[in-house]
Parts: structure tokens; sequence; C-alpha cells
């Protein structure tokens, strides 16, 4: 499965036939890995969490808005990371302007406590005037988005298959798999949680960024 992931951070765009010839596996083990890690050709990010119709879907509201401030928006979204036996589950909240990670946590489930942990903890540090995430379930509770409003925060969800209205969150995932996760094996959740608390405290305060003039996301945060 690790294999597979790799393969789909390059090509999303592959389905279980392409897969399966690349990595030289049958289509039929392909599609049976892709389908269990939630992976979809031409939608390029783990289908991790699927709306619930029950709870409202909130519109896009960044379609051509400018990102000029911190705290301006911020976004969430889930990923996950392969173990041994298994995986966890990642959620970020991050800064869009400064790229920074204000929050994560990680989760054996794909419940939504660990989502809202991560929100309690990054407003903790500040209120966006806008919060983005996807329409999955463990974003469209009424827990989750009845805390954003109560903040005065402004909901915003992506349209449908849209993974570039998230696309900072999808850039960062593909930062920490590269950077850090493919590069260590870890044998325990415990070990994987200390390994990504130092890899988030390298990434927002030591890591330069281009697109910020080679300053790290948590000074140009700093600097509202």
């Amino acid at each position: 499965m690790r294999r597979i992931d790799e393969q789909y951070l390059e090509t999303p765009f592959f389905g279980s036939r392409k897969m399966g010839k690349t990595l030289g596996i049958g289509r039929e083990r392909a599609r049976r890995l892709m389908r269990l890690m939630g992976l979809q050709a031409i939608y390029p990010k783990p289908h991790l969490s699927r709306n619930d119709a029950v709870h409202r879907i909130y519109p896009y509201l960044l379609r051509n808005v400018a990102i000029v401030r911190p705290d301006q928006v911020w976004s969430s979204d889930i990923t996950y990371v392969p173990m041994p036996q298994g995986w966890m589950y990642l959620t970020v909240v991050m800064d869009w302007f400064s790229r920074c990670v204000l929050s994560w946590r990680l989760s054996n489930t794909l419940d939504s406590s660990f989502c809202l942990e991560a929100l309690e903890e990054a407003l903790s540090v500040g209120v966006p005037e806008i919060f983005n995430t996807d329409q999955g379930v463990q974003y469209t509770t009424e827990t989750f988005t009845g805390r954003l409003e109560t903040a005065g925060v402004r909901v915003s969800m992506d349209g449908r298959g849209r993974w570039m209205d998230n696309v900072f969150v999808e850039r960062l995932w593909r930062t920490v798999k590269y950077e850090y996760v493919y590069l260590h094996d870890h044998a325990t959740p415990r070990a994987l949680q200390a390994g990504l608390a130092s890899f988030f405290r390298f990434y927002n305060q030591e890591r330069i960024h281009a697109a910020l003039e080679y300053l790290t996301p948590a000074a140009v945060y700093a600097a509202v």
C-alpha cells in the first residue's frame, strides 16, 4: 500500500489498470488496495471523508479571492499515514497565507473528535475570517460548523471532487510524506506522534518557502 500511496502522489489520475501496470501487480489487486485505501482516479486525495446528507453543505467562498494576510483563511483536511500494519489518520489546521500548521492530530479512527480537537487548539492561537474544508462528515457536523460560527468564522467548503479548492493542504501532504513519512519507519503510533511533532516544528520554524520569500511559515504568521 505504501508503493500505491507514493505512486498516487505522483499520478493521481491513474486508475487501477495503470497503477497495476506501473507497480507490476495485477489490476484486481491494485483495485482492491485502492478501494481499501479510499483512492480514486481523477480525485487526487484520499477519499477519507464522505459527506452526510443530513448536515448542511456550505458554499465555497474562496473563488477568485486574493489571500493577502495571515488569519484571512484557514483550512483543514485528513490524510492517512501508512504503518507497518494498517495506518493512522492525520489532520491539520493550516493558515493559507503563511502555510503555517497551527495544529494537528493523529487518530486510529475517522470519527470527528480528532478534527474538533485540532480546531480547538488552532482557535486558541487566533481566529480566521474564513475556514475551508471538504464536504466530509468530520467537517459537516453541527458541532464542528457550530464551533466556527460561534467564533464568528465564515464556513467554506470545497465543491464535490474539486481537490484544487484546498490546494495548500494538498501540497502539505506531499511535503509531509516525501520529506518525513517515507523516510522513516515507525513501529508504533507513539513513535509516529513524536516524529511528526519534530517534523512540524521543523516545517513551521526552520523550513523556508520560496513562495514566502524564503521565510519560514512561523515567521510570516507571526507578522500579523
